[in-house]
């Protein structure tokens, strides 16, 4: 039985040394086991509750993801994706926020923080909390719930969320009287490794002593080790090894016999200069083969575009129908196929007609005219390229809603689906990361186009008909 394991990554800064060990490496070697169902995601609507630098959360993105991907994370064993990508969250931490009390809420300990500070300092209670980081506690459910993650790995100050995840799950499934989530457990990691920083406090961008992973390369890699903080015994003397951070680094990285042996040194006078340099190059043999891989994956963040996109899907094949149902559930209920509310006993049902694709036309920013044509779902599936002349733009339009899927030209062009027309590309389909996903979008597309002919003929019969019967 495979047991589902869900983790976000708040993307609001760049991945040190210390996220290295306590975090990414100890989960990519969990996610390499058999039984479990991994899911990682960058947590990138959380970050904006911790940030309004836009260009930082942007940045941070590409360098977590390029980080994880570095590190050996295998997005073929995995579910990894961005949160912002899967849109059934953000609905279902609405649909969770109907059912969630305010008390609970209040009872957060990152709000109730706030207001303590806020009032130490003699300020209103809510001076400065946005209505982001008092909702943070639901939102974290939805990620959850959304695909009913057996195990949360979080560190003690977030049991609480997994705990108010559950409550906000039980009260749901008792409003509306059925299991719809399994109850998520926190997953506390004991053995996990909190590395020390340059001063020997925890490692941490707040506490400004952080040790790069891959930024900057082996020199700002190594720099940053020489400015680890020792005591001042100088070569020749024993150094001690019990609350020493440069021997806790080296620790991290290094295998039983390894430490053994560095510790000796140590005990047995080794200079701190020369201690710095061993653990430099001992860090640099593991991180060097990944910063190689890092820096291919930051030139080309399209590639990365393309696995996140592609983890996306498979998070919303999962997120999707669990929506879909609790929107029933709720009352969100589509009226197609309900029956008529005043029918008269013995008439045949009607069923309302499928909703047809359709077209779009519209002015672009710069004067040009083009044309959309979206799906029965709303998906847009296809985008023209821009014309000066609004006639060519509706020539298309109109060879669009007759041209059906046996007779349209669809090629690939890179990452997208192209339509041809007479041998010139005249409209483009979104980018799609594998040829599986274009062959389905292909497919969907000629759908699209044959629905829209049907359409297209049975709306002119129709007006040939009623003008016909006008004349007559």
């Amino acid at each position: 039985m495979h047991t589902r394991v869900l983790t976000g990554i708040t993307t609001t800064g760049t991945p040190h040394l210390g996220n290295y060990v306590g975090a990414i490496r100890p989960a990519i070697q969990a996610s390499r086991d058999p039984n479990v169902d991994a899911f990682y995601f960058m947590a990138d609507y959380h970050a904006l509750i911790k940030s309004d630098d836009a260009d930082r959360v942007e940045a941070s993105r590409l360098m977590i993801t390029a980080s994880w991907l570095a590190a050996g994370l295998d997005p073929e064993r995995t579910t990894f994706y961005r949160q912002s990508d899967v849109p059934e969250v953000p609905e279902l931490m609405w649909l969770l926020t109907c059912v969630t009390s305010k008390g609970l809420l209040n009872r957060a300990h990152a709000y109730k923080a706030a207001v303590d500070r806020n009032i130490e300092n003699q300020e209103d209670a809510d001076a400065g909390v946005t209505a982001g980081l008092y909702m943070y506690p639901v939102l974290m459910a939805a990620d959850i719930l959304a695909f009913n993650a057996n195990k949360v790995p979080v560190g003690r100050d977030q049991i609480q969320h997994i705990e108010m995840a559950r409550d906000i799950a039980q009260r749901f499934n008792h409003t509306y009287g059925r299991e719809f989530f399994v109850m998520p457990e926190a997953l506390i990691e004991e053995q996990v490794a909190t590395l020390p920083g340059l001063d020997g406090r925890k490692m941490s961008k707040s506490y400004d002593n952080t040790i790069p992973l891959f930024e900057g390369g082996p020199k700002a890699l190594r720099e940053a080790i020489m400015k680890i903080v020792t005591d001042s015994r100088a070569p020749g003397e024993p150094k001690d090894t019990e609350d020493s951070a440069l021997f806790t680094i080296y620790k991290a990285f290094a295998s039983p016999v390894e430490t053994a042996a560095f510790a000796e040194s140590l005990h047995g006078g080794m200079g701190w200069g020369e201690a710095k340099q061993v653990l430099f190059e001992r860090v640099d043999a593991e991180v060097a083969p990944m910063r190689e891989r890092y820096d291919a994956l930051m030139a080309s963040p399209g590639q990365m575009e393309d696995i996140l996109l592609a983890g996306a899907a498979k998070a919303r094949a999962i997120a999707g129908p669990l929506v879909e149902t609790l929107r029933e559930a709720v009352g969100l209920r589509s009226a197609r196929h309900k029956p008529v509310a005043h029918q008269t006993s013995g008439a045949t049902p009607v069923t309302p007609k499928a909703k047809p694709p359709r077209l779009a036309s519209f002015r672009d920013s710069d004067g040009t005219f083009r044309v959309r044509l979206f799906g029965a779902d709303g998906e847009e599936l296809l985008l023209s390229v821009p014309f000066a002349d609004p006639k060519a733009a509706g020539t298309l339009r109109q060879t669009l809603a007759t041209l059906g899927g046996a007779q349209a030209n669809v090629a690939s062009d890179g990452d997208r689906l192209a339509l041809l027309i007479e041998g010139k590309v005249m409209a483009t389909g979104d980018s799609y990361p594998d040829d599986a996903a274009r062959a389905g979008a292909s497919s969907r597309l000629r759908a699209a186009l044959d629905a829209l002919a049907s359409a297209t003929a049975e709306e002119a019969a129709a007006k040939a008909a009623q003008a016909s019967g006008q004349r007559s």
